[in-house]
């Protein structure tokens, strides 16, 4: 049942916007601005530890934060941007530079 409902909800918009229909423009404009508000709250929830261990937690938020959205900004790519920010800051976490 909980996959129906899923899969239902999830094509819900297909089936809504489907052949001549248009969306509207309050949610195209959704549309547009919502992955970057996205970003912007993973961002700002990645880093609020940074202030607990700012050296070895901290500088390494920070870069894979910055990583992230240069990344964001140049591909337009959440997915690219997140998988590569998190590779970025296992890296630096293992290593012994901080």
């Amino acid at each position: 049942m909980s996959a129906a409902i899923t899969f239902f909800l999830r094509a819900l918009p297909f089936l809504i916007f489907r052949g001549e229909a248009k969306m509207p423009a309050w949610l195209e404009q959704l549309g547009k601005k919502l992955p970057a508000a996205i970003m912007a709250v993973l961002l700002v929830y990645c880093l609020k530890d940074a202030k607990s261990e700012p050296v070895s937690q901290g500088i390494p938020l920070l870069i894979a934060s910055l990583f992230v959205g240069i990344t964001y900004k140049w591909k337009h790519n959440t997915f690219f941007s997140i998988v590569g920010g998190t590779v970025v800051y296992m890296v630096l976490i293992r290593t012994s530079f901080f």
